[in-house]
């Protein structure tokens, strides 16, 4: 059996040593202010090349959006 993570409810492959830097070019999420939450903790940018996901991880990649 395929080994899967959720990103935003979708589910996609997971990898070994998968990290949030992967999981944003896998989605093509280039979004400039995101905040990235594995399994419901915050995951700070300096990290995103280094946090490593685990298997069966829930991602929630966040959009900011500036307004007034």
């Amino acid at each position: 059996m395929d080994k899967k993570i959720e990103v935003n409810k979708e589910k996609i492959d997971w990898e070994e040593n998968m990290t949030v830097d992967r999981i944003l070019k896998i989605m093509n999420y280039t979004f400039k202010m995101i905040v990235v939450k594995v399994n419901g903790e915050l995951v700070k940018k300096d990290n995103y090349n280094t946090k490593i996901i685990p298997e069966g991880s829930d991602v929630q990649v966040i959009h900011l959006i500036a307004g007034g």
